[in-house]
């Protein structure tokens, strides 16, 4: 999911990194206490999409508008981009440890109040206050490990966060699952997320401030102490040494550099990283990922599998495959390099969304037929629009999920789901008596033989998505601007992403309403062709650049079609012009 920041680390530094943890335990439990804040972000991104097919059947108000369901998921996105605000002023008004704690407190709240909710206006409040927590703990967490952190292992624990995002994910399927058959299903698939908020609150309790915020406000004393604890007795007096003129050098550039948006955009390399940026963080959202990560369950419904457990489990898939894709990103970023991860990414995410758009237009377009006579079968029930339409013999499964005064359903012949089946009305007692015949029951998508290809294409789409375009918009996002321009260019384009996620989160199921599931990945995959124009134009490969020759690269950059191979860095160009 992508919201977060992730860092190119290798191999080799994981290696590392468990050699000093397992020496110093203490920075393991500094990396994990915090690390709490980026499970927290990925299992609220997951669990929603599962609870959502439960809330519906509870409210049916939200079951018959869609924007109310679009609410439910986005109103945590609108919470998560002012709890970004908030929190960046909140970390330096009273430390990273406090917005940790902060954070954890609203998230409790928000869990709390949604396992609760008697309406759904109640329970999109519930995602608001989730969403101030979510927004606070994805900037906070990364940067409190980072500060945290020995220097030689900062990359791989940053990186954990990322991993425990993914992770999240996965364990929020795991649990919505267990609890499918669970009374309440969608209230303990809620709240079991303020178990762990309530823990890293505990735990946060019991650990100090990030040593860095500490001598920013003058107390060295109890920052020296912390180093002692972090890092080797032979290394310490270093680090602090090191610590000291770095903050003392930061406070200098801030007090003499007034950074306003004229300025940044008057400034041709911070101008050339913003577009390059800002555009990566904008595609990663438009291409579509979040609608799966929200929405996979509904997803794969459309695609004709009724059963909200069966929706469940084969969404766990994506999930788990997510979770992989952090790992293999960190093998190939500095392998492969950022900008020919990107255009793979890309080219397979179009192809993926392409094979989509293909299987919805076959799954709503070869549709079983309404029955007279298994319709008549249930005669009290029978679809009003249906009874009453001048052409009955006409109407196929999806038109009869498309009648709205009031709304109907779809029960399956008992012998074979893709045999004419009845055209119904939908409510509770409809649909336990098309299962008690052993029918299943339809009101999302139609049955279909296609739809085992939808989830080829799910696949696909999360195995081309997740280790490139998931983790390196980040990478290049860290790596791109100018130093003294790193901090207010990074929020830019962090909350062009949080934006671009509400954007998409909100409109995606009134957009598959107004012109079909198909036609939107169709959209999405239009998109990620202009994505992959635009990165083989705007996008520098920053791999293996120091911070001084990516600003000569901006400054004086040429268009490299031929990304494949090895760009020239700036001194060879000099060297070869004289």
């Amino acid at each position: 999911m992508e919201g977060v920041v992730h860092t190119g680390t290798d191999a080799s530094a994981f290696k590392e990194c468990f050699s000093l943890t397992w020496k110093n335990p203490y920075v393991l439990r500094l990396a994990f206490s915090a690390g709490i804040g980026g499970l927290l972000f990925g299992y609220d991104t997951g669990v929603i999409s599962g609870a959502l097919l439960y809330i519906r059947d509870d409210f049916k108000s939200v079951d018959r508008q869609t924007v109310l369901q679009e609410s439910i998921v986005s109103m945590a996105v609108a919470g998560a981009i002012i709890g970004a605000a908030v929190g960046g002023w909140m970390n330096d008004r009273f430390g990273r440890r406090m917005a940790i704690l902060i954070a954890d407190f609203l998230f409790f709240i928000g869990a709390v109040v949604m396992a609760s909710a008697p309406n759904p206006a109640l329970l999109i409040v519930g995602r608001v206050f989730v969403g101030l927590g979510v927004g606070m703990a994805s900037m906070t967490s990364p940067l409190y490990i980072s500060e945290a952190s020995p220097a030689k292992i900062r990359g791989a624990l940053v990186s954990t966060n990322g991993f425990l995002i993914t992770g999240g994910q996965f364990l929020s399927y795991l649990i919505n699952l267990a609890f499918t058959n669970a009374p309440g299903t969608w209230r303990w698939m809620l709240g079991i997320a303020g178990l762990p908020a309530l823990l890293q609150f505990i735990l946060m309790l019991l650990l100090p401030e990030s040593p860095r915020w500490l001598f920013r406000k003058g107390r060295e004393e109890e920052a020296k102490v912390i180093l002692r604890k972090i890092y080797p007795a032979d290394d310490v007096e270093k680090e602090i040494q090191d610590l000291k003129e770095s903050v003392e050098a930061e406070i200098r550039e801030e007090g003499c550099a007034k950074i306003n948006m004229m300025k940044l955009l008057k400034t041709k390399t911070v101008r050339r990283g913003l577009i390059a940026g800002v555009g990566l963080q904008v595609f990663q959202q438009f291409v579509g990922i979040n609608t799966v990560m929200y929405y996979s369950p509904t997803i794969v419904q459309l695609a004709g599998f009724a059963s909200n457990k069966t929706a469940l489990l084969l969404s766990l898939v994506t999930a788990g495959l997510n979770a992989l894709g952090s790992i293999v990103s960190i093998y190939f970023i500095d392998r492969t390099g950022r900008k020919k991860l990107l255009l793979i990414s890309l080219f397979g995410v179009a192809i993926s969304l392409g094979l989509l758009a293909g299987v919805f237009h076959e799954t709503t377009s070869h549709t079983p037929m309404v029955s007279r006579i298994q319709t008549s079968h249930f005669s009290n029930y029978t679809c009003p629009d249906y009874s009453s339409a001048t052409n009955p013999g006409a109407w196929d499964c999806m038109k009869c999920l498309k009648a709205s005064s009031p709304d109907c359903g779809f029960c399956a012949s008992p012998t074979d789901k893709l045999l004419p089946g009845a055209c119904l009305l939908s409510n509770d007692t409809v649909k336990d008596l098309c299962h008690d015949e052993s029918r299943l029951w339809y009101t999302r998508g139609c049955p279909s033989k296609y739809g085992w290809l939808a989830l080829v294409g799910l696949a696909l789409y999360i195995i081309f998505f997740s280790p490139g375009m998931g983790t390196a918009p980040w990478i290049v996002n860290s790596e791109i601007y100018p130093l003294r321009f790193r901090g207010v260019c990074g929020g830019i384009a962090a909350t062009a992403n949080w934006i671009s996620n509400l954007i998409v989160a909100q409109s995606f199921l009134s957009l598959t309403e107004a012109i079909g599931t198909s036609w939107t990945f169709l959209i999405f995959g239009v998109i990620s062709v202009v994505g992959l124009l635009f990165v083989i134009v705007y996008v520098p490969e920053t791999k293996g650049l120091p911070i001084e020759e990516i600003e000569k690269m901006l400054e004086t950059r040429s268009l490299h079609f031929r990304f494949w191979e090895k760009s020239q860095k700036p001194q060879e160009k000099k060297s070869q012009a004289v």
